[in-house]
């Protein structure tokens, strides 16, 4: 990440927005600024995620493509300079009910449109919203509490609907009932269902467990042809670890064709970090595609926080207890079960285990960015001793680095 001082003047957290197939359609981005009295920089803000999500290249008479990000951007005056600087296509942005409402607001809705932005408008509007500026929006989010069988009074403009998203989905359940009810999709990780408990435990599907016996093979140095026979077992997972391995994130100056290959490249230690992904992955399950890419994420923001101790082998323990932190709702097994099956150091071993240690404050931070909890951001970020620029470089470049690795 290029060095951006407006990183210093605001906090950032993000959450998914997921499709009905459970699938991650896009990040919303929540900007908050440090001061209240004092907007940030719009046009150096949007140039710093332009680092992530670059303006994609149009072609004539046809389409932008999707969008990727939404921003939520906390602040009418911070909103107010994004919308002027216009984004463009290839973000998506988030605008309150009742600033969509303000006639005074209607001509820069306008131009963000014709620019291809996607507008969303962000709560109920108090009284109905003249035809022509509710055509600008494409989406409707409702927050907690309101009912999505009855969007007719939002969602109507003339021919065409606006989609009702809905927030605050933090269960399977509360996903589902949103479905049901008719949302496109619904914003938020599903962080408030039940940890898997220790009873009932069932087995680990096979391509799991030759993950693990992978692992546990690294961890003990054995000779790459006993690796690579482990390895044969599923052809799926072999084609999954070369792509990691060759993916823009790892910066590898050759390509890699063979575990060997990447044994001799690469050392056993530093291989662990991406057989933990490879585990990650190999996850099945209702809501398996938003827990692993939480999980990428949370691991390469994790390594990234630890930049500043500048110890190589500390920031690869910190990138697999992210990775790992999740394991329990991937593989629905406790982590106490997984833990004694599961290669991993004992200062990882703590902070998945709730005991602190030195790992325990950043798993702590990470989830705080992940519920876009301002004052817990804050309060973490400074216990770490580490400024807003850096989490927000750390926060910008896991998602850009996640972004390398995904097809």
């Amino acid at each position: 990440m290029q060095d951006h001082p407006v990183l210093g003047q605001v906090a950032l957290g993000y959450s998914p927005m997921i499709d009905p197939q459970r699938g991650v359609m896009a990040l919303r981005l929540t900007v908050f600024p440090e001061r209240p009295d004092a907007a940030p920089d719009a046009v150096a803000l949007l140039r710093a995620i332009a680092d992530v999500w670059p303006p994609a290249a149009t072609v004539a008479g046809q389409p932008p493509p999707r969008a990727r990000l939404t921003l939520n951007l906390a602040g009418e005056a911070l909103l107010r300079d994004v919308m002027a600087a216009v984004p463009g296509p290839q973000l998506m942005v988030e605008v309150p009910a009742f600033m969509a409402g303000d006639a005074a607001h209607t001509a820069a809705l306008q131009r963000l449109h014709a620019a291809g932005t996607t507008l969303l408008i962000k709560g109920r509007p108090l009284a109905p919203l003249k035809p022509e500026v509710l055509a600008l929006f494409s989406h409707c989010i409702l927050e907690p509490g309101e009912d999505l069988r009855d969007v007719a009074p939002v969602a109507d403009a003339g021919s065409r609907k606006v989609s009702p998203v809905q927030a605050g989905a933090r269960t399977a359940a509360a996903a589902d009932t949103a479905f049901r009810r008719g949302a496109v999709a619904v914003l938020g990780w599903p962080w408030d269902d039940e940890a898997p408990a220790a009873a009932g435990r069932s087995s680990l599907p096979s391509d799991v467990r030759t993950v693990l016996d992978l692992m546990q093979g690294v961890d003990r140095e054995q000779p790459v042809a006993q690796l690579e026979a482990v390895l044969r077992r599923d052809p799926t997972l072999a084609f999954r670890l070369m792509r990691y391995l060759n993916s823009p994130a790892f910066g590898l100056p050759v390509e890699v064709n063979s575990l060997g290959h990447a044994v001799m490249l690469l050392g056993y230690q530093r291989l662990k970090r991406w057989l933990a992904l490879l585990l990650v992955s190999s996850a099945k399950g209702p809501n398996s595609q938003v827990l692993i890419c939480a999980a990428v994420r949370r691991g390469l923001l994790m390594e990234a926080l630890g930049l500043e101790q500048g110890d190589a082998e500390m920031r690869g323990e910190m990138f697999i207890c992210g990775v790992f932190s999740l394991l329990p709702r991937l593989l629905q097994q406790p982590m106490a079960g997984l833990l004694s099956s599961v290669p991993v150091p004992e200062r990882v071993q703590q902070a998945l285990r709730a005991e602190g240690g030195p790992y325990g404050a950043y798993l702590d931070l990470v989830q705080a960015i992940e519920q876009e909890s301002v004052y817990d951001i804050r309060e973490l970020s400074e216990r770490l001793l580490l400024g807003p620029a850096a989490v927000n470089r750390a926060l910008l470049g896991a998602l850009k680095g996640a972004s390398d690795i995904e097809p």
